[in-house]
């Protein structure tokens, strides 16, 4: 069996896990996350935790059974704590703003960039060029932070665009005559 699916995942106060055919509910503070199960691996709840068992001997359930830890392990991270991811803008007149439902980006282009923000996910800017995009999955806030960073990607000559804060961008030399 998989050395992660080994160990159990603890439920925190609040925190509520559902398992019916096929799929498990996590309900939080946070909200709710639901994920759907393989059938290679069985999932079971006593004492406030879940435990993870393969229910055959294949290479398939023992590599499952670990995705299935570490998924519903971030679900129960989520609803009780939640993810967030920071973004920071580097460049002269690079700004960010949250208008309503839509994040509104100016990262040098002759025209703003608004770029939708989904459920469950909520963008917070604590200056004109930070971004803390904050949400209980932790799949969709590294897809949002992701798509934001896409618009401008930092160049490496430089370092201009949006980067992740922790984010080491290596500068190239220019060339010399």
């Amino acid at each position: 069996m998989s050395r992660i699916a080994k160990y159990p995942v603890a439920l925190p106060k609040g925190v509520e896990a559902t398992i019916s055919a096929g799929q498990i509910v996590v309900k939080g503070p946070l909200g709710t996350l639901t994920q759907s199960l393989d059938g290679n691996v069985r999932v079971s709840q006593e004492d406030g935790q879940l435990t993870f068992a393969v229910a055959n001997d294949s290479r398939q359930a023992n590599a499952m059974s670990g995705t299935v830890r570490a998924l519903v392990s971030n679900m129960v991270t989520g609803v009780s704590t939640g993810f967030e991811r920071r973004l920071t803008l580097v460049g002269v007149g690079f700004r960010a703003q949250v208008q309503g439902n839509a994040l509104k980006l100016q990262l040098g282009f002759s025209h703003d960039i608004l770029h939708d923000i989904p459920d469950g996910i909520k963008i917070e800017c604590p200056t004109q060029t930070e971004i803390v995009v904050k949400g209980a999955d932790k799949q969709v806030v590294g897809q949002v932070a992701a798509e934001i960073r896409a618009y401008r990607e930092p160049e490496p000559y430089k370092g201009k665009g949006v980067r992740y804060a922790d984010e080491r961008v290596i500068l190239k030399e220019t060339k010399k005559k």
